[in-house]
């Protein structure tokens, strides 16, 4: 085993460090109630954010909550009152762009959580949550793969705020577990 294995692991923890000491608590509450008043909540990112946008929906679904992944056969339509979450780090990945102008055309709310601030994105969301990270547009030298950082950072803002939801919700493990996939 390398010591760029250790290296990178390291990397990762104190990145989360860094995002627990930087997130904005004020944008996750704010978010916390965009999705506390929605009607539906779709959720929606490329690539690797894409993965990250999955596990967010289906932690919402769990949880009780009217949530789909855009795209899939499955997901309804989205309308005035409803919650569009995309997730992506640089804010200009033309897809993301593209599903956020037409979910405003349709009368939704748009949140960007992104580590730019300043993008497209950002720049048509009616929220914002800043979550630091290297994006394909933001770089730096770093032992973790590519878009790595912002990725797991991500991933460990929407778990959290997936349980101050549970708490605000009255809705324990046993509640999930109910709503957790039986046909595996």
């Amino acid at each position: 085993m390398t010591n760029v294995f250790y290296l990178s692991l390291e990397e990762i923890i104190e990145h989360l460090e860094i995002v627990k000491d930087e997130i904005d608590f004020n944008e996750v509450e704010a978010l916390i109630n965009l999705i506390l008043d929605a009607k539906k909540i779709f959720c929606y990112g490329a690539g690797r954010s894409g993965f990250i946008a999955r596990c967010f929906t289906q932690r919402l679904m769990h949880i009780g909550l009217d949530a789909y992944y855009i795209g899939e056969t499955i997901t309804p339509g989205c309308g005035i009152g409803d919650l569009v979450v995309i997730v992506s780090g640089s804010g200009e990945t033309a897809s993301s762009v593209c599903m956020a102008r037409k979910a405003l055309e349709l009368g939704a709310k748009i949140v960007a959580i992104t580590a730019n601030p300043k993008g497209t994105l950002a720049s048509l969301a009616h929220h914002i949550l800043r979550v630091p990270g290297k994006t394909k547009l933001l770089e730096r030298e770093s032992y973790a793969p590519f878009t790595s950082l912002f990725d797991i950072a991500v991933l460990a803002v929407v778990d959290s705020i997936s349980s101050e939801l549970m708490r605000r919700l009255g809705r324990g493990e046993d509640y999930i577990l109910k709503r957790h996939a039986t046909l595996e």
